[in-house]
């Protein structure tokens, strides 16, 4: 699955108008510009090898449908009392065992020979709690049951030129490398690039390709957080995705929104997410850059910002097992996105087994990550506390993960 009615001001502001919106929206599932999980050698060397013999298979369909469970424990050895990775929208939970995700989904594509399409995706688990939320600002109505949605909308295939998509409703984000489904993912927890960025968004958007090359797009949405009721104006994007060789893809994508209740254009937030991405063989490997700033609606009305990156290299030994390391950074000096002045570096080790039986598939990871945090406020929860109900911090926390993921697809995922 891919991490990625236009949205009015209204819709933000009533229980009913927040319902409506869910689901009379419209958009295109598998938009070509959507974001999409990384592709995985070893995955599509599993499906292959799982898919049924051509006088096996069923006649062919539009519709696809399958959902997955996914469950994790994360063994903190700084023991925090709170049982909390601190600054974490997913795999939030340390030294218990969670459901982390579990998802259903029914979807139709939009192509030449049927060009509506429609995606509806219901969630729940303790990755579906918080990541569509903002820290500094309210919720939308009703924002504790939408949260439950994963990707929801309606898709068209206009008939211009080389196919115009237009895709509306709450869809996998245009921002971001990873997915907000750690299957699709190279690793079981997500970079703190991931956890920053939108891994939804509610709204409309665009794509053309120009040419097998090169392909663009423009979205409309509610704003950076599709939960959180942030001002009385849309946010706008784009994105260039363009492909330099088969080994080779380069994409571009930039965001510009108020996010701020003072919805004045020097308060507006923008956004810059660069990613490259090399597959030479068996091998993945990815960097991702973003730097985002805002001017603060308080006195003297300070300029701020903050950037980040990542580089997953991943590598599959054939088609169960695979290794990927990610090192990355995260530089928040005005604490506007964590709430405290802190660079945070971090590096990921993950071992893969994958096991495909028909039309289901068996996801284990076995992965540690070690995550430091440098400046005032910075830092992981410990195991004491420094004051009643205070829990103390550490610099640094390692982390050791075991996840189990098992899924089934209609079709091959």
């Amino acid at each position: 699955m891919a991490r990625r009615t236009g949205v009015t001001p209204q819709c933000a502001r009533t229980a009913s108008l927040a319902t409506v919106c869910f689901f009379v929206a419209a958009g295109l599932p598998g938009s070509a510009l959507a974001q999409q999980p990384p592709a995985d050698l070893s995955q599509s060397q599993a499906e292959a090898a799982a898919s049924p013999k051509p006088e096996d298979q069923p006649p062919q369909t539009l519709w696809q449908y399958g959902g997955f469970v996914d469950s994790g424990y994360l063994l903190d050895f700084d023991f925090p009392l709170n049982h909390l990775f601190r600054n974490r929208s997913t795999d939030f939970k340390v030294n218990q065992p969670d459901l982390n995700m579990a998802l259903l989904y029914v979807r139709k594509q939009a192509v030449e020979k049927s060009r509506w399409g429609a995606e509806l995706t219901w969630q729940a688990g303790k990755d579906s709690e918080d990541f569509g939320f903002s820290a500094t600002s309210p919720n939308v109505p009703d924002a504790r049951w939408l949260r439950h949605f994963g990707p929801t909308d309606v898709s068209y295939l206009a008939s211009v030129g080389n196919g115009l998509t237009i895709q509306a409703g709450l869809f996998s984000s245009l921002i971001g490398y990873d997915s907000l489904y750690a299957r699709d993912n190279f690793t079981y927890t997500r970079p703190w690039a991931g956890d920053y960025t939108p891994y939804l968004m509610f709204g409309v958007n665009a794509s053309y390709p120009f040419s097998k090359k090169l392909t663009a797009a423009f979205f409309l949405i509610n704003g950076y957080a599709h939960l959180a009721q942030v001002s009385h104006g849309p946010s706008v994007g784009g994105q260039i995705a363009y492909k330099v060789s088969d080994r080779l893809n380069w994409k571009e994508t930039i965001f510009y929104g108020p996010q701020q209740r003072d919805a004045s254009l020097p308060y507006w937030r923008f956004l810059s997410d660069s990613i490259v991405e090399w597959k030479p063989g068996r091998a993945t490997v990815a960097f991702e850059y973003q730097v985002g700033t805002e001017g603060l609606a308080t006195a003297g009305s300070p300029r701020i910002f903050w950037t980040l990156a990542q580089l997953p290299i991943h590598w599959a030994f054939n088609s169960h097992w695979s290794v990927t390391e990610r090192p990355e950074f995260f530089w928040d000096p005005d604490g506007r996105l964590t709430g405290y002045d802190q660079l945070i570096t971090s590096n990921t080790e993950s071992l893969e087994y994958r096991w495909p039986f028909r039309r289901w598939n068996t996801i284990v990871r076995l992965e540690h990550r070690f995550d430091n945090s440098r400046g005032p406020g910075g830092g992981f929860f410990a195991d004491h506390y420094v004051s009643p109900d205070v829990v103390a911090l550490t610099p640094s926390q390692n982390t050791l993960i075991l996840g189990l993921i098992v899924s089934f697809d209609s079709a091959p995922h």
